[in-house]
């Protein structure tokens, strides 16, 4: 292999230890960060006997820029808890927020969730990035705009 001229000089600088974590730092930092965020919806179902997950309001989806499998994080206002688990599409227009499975638990018919997605993504992207906030309003539909 024929390496470009200065090449040589270059390869055994990186190669160096203490210059090596600097590199990685400079190219490769990320962050986790708020990607989108439904704002106090409003359990509708909590059903035990189901695999485990959150069905959600496919239009509440949408407007939140969440897809189906995302993980996410829910938030229960009402009592405190909060998990971790992953989104299943509900009907279009249903309004449903629906705990399954071991979430089931962690809330009741008529509380009050904030529902949650991170996104992993380079330092200096992320100080520029404006995530996708929703605040659904009564029957967990959006507000006429």
């Amino acid at each position: 292999m024929i390496l470009p001229e200065r090449m040589h000089v270059f390869i055994p600088y990186i190669c160096r230890p203490e210059n090596i974590l600097s590199l990685y730092l400079i190219k490769a930092m990320q962050i986790q960060l708020l990607k989108s965020k439904v704002h106090r919806a409003v359990i509708t179902e909590a059903n035990l006997n189901y695999v485990g997950s959150l069905t959600l309001d496919q239009d509440l989806m949408d407007a939140a820029n969440m897809i189906e499998h995302e993980k996410i994080q829910v938030v229960n206002v009402n009592n405190g808890t909060r998990i971790e688990t992953y989104l299943i599409v509900g009907p279009r227009g249903s309004g449903v927020c629906c705990l399954n499975g071991p979430a089931a638990r962690q809330g009741a018919v008529g509380d009050i969730v904030i529902i949650i997605s991170y996104a992993l993504m380079d330092f200096e992207e992320a100080k520029t990035f404006k995530p996708t906030v929703v605040f659904p309003v009564t029957g967990n539909k959006l507000p006429d705009l």
